[in-house]
């Protein structure tokens, strides 16, 4: 297979161009490094089956090329982390609506396969434990930047639906939680990193609120084998799940 990572050369996303890559496909990795990082990818240097292409998904002619070039697109990239959505709300937005409309519509074109990447922050404040793929959506005012990556990818997850529903492009939408592992930093906001690094360097960890806040966390080696296996699947198709466990909001 050839399969194309959008924002491949991030945290999740250079991942799973590892694990395609050791299973035999070739893997062409977009990424224009906001988030990503090129270290990330740097033991991938001289793999005659990766190649890294520079440039944004907002970048219609330059999404246009590489989606032709491949079997199955799996699309990560994102504006993503606590301080960026909230910083930069308009540019945030742009990167992960129109960017994830171009990437849908050129796969489209080229009658590919592909999977979309959205999120647990689309349930918003929905309290439950146990939520499933289809419980209610619980936001606040959309006049707050805090929900704008939410209904971001709301959209996106619609655009992506009705397109397999009217069109008949082959897509899964999968919701991750909170994936943690090697190569991720905390420059996004992301707790862990965080941590672990207080505590390499033998400082306080910093807990904001009165510490009973929960989480449920996903190494990022399952998150990978669960992207793997849902993009390949015929039977997963116009559905949407949740991968990385669940979490009080």
């Amino acid at each position: 297979m050839r399969a194309l990572i959008t924002g491949g050369s991030g945290f999740i996303g250079s991942h799973l161009a590892d694990r395609l890559l050791e299973r035999g496909d070739q893997v062409i990795i977009l990424d224009d490094l906001s988030t990503g990082r090129l270290a990330n990818i740097a033991h991938l240097d001289g793999d005659p089956n990766a190649e890294f292409v520079l440039g944004s998904v907002l970048n219609a002619d330059l999404v246009d090329h590489v989606v032709s070039r491949v079997d199955v697109v799996y699309h990560l990239a994102a504006a993503v982390g606590v301080n960026l959505i909230v910083e930069k709300p308009l540019e945030s937005l742009m990167t992960n609506i129109r960017g994830t409309e171009i990437v849908i519509e050129k796969t489209h074109k080229y009658g590919k396969r592909i999977l979309v990447t959205s999120t647990s922050e689309v349930y918003g404040k929905n309290t439950s434990d146990r939520l499933s793929e289809d419980d209610d959506r619980i936001l606040g005012s959309p006049l707050k930047s805090r929900w704008s990556y939410s209904e971001a990818k709301a959209i996106d997850e619609i655009l992506a639906y009705t397109y397999w529903r009217e069109k008949g492009l082959e897509t899964v939408i999968v919701r991750l939680f909170n994936t943690v592992g090697p190569r991720q930093t905390g420059s996004y906001g992301m707790v862990v990193p965080r941590f672990v690094s207080q505590a390499l360097r033998d400082m306080p960890i910093t807990i904001f609120g009165d510490g009973n806040q929960t989480r449920c966390f996903c190494f990022v080696g399952d998150v990978v084998d669960g992207l793997v296996a849902l993009g390949g699947n015929p039977g997963a198709f116009g559905r949407v799940f949740n991968l990385g466990g669940t979490e009080e909001i």
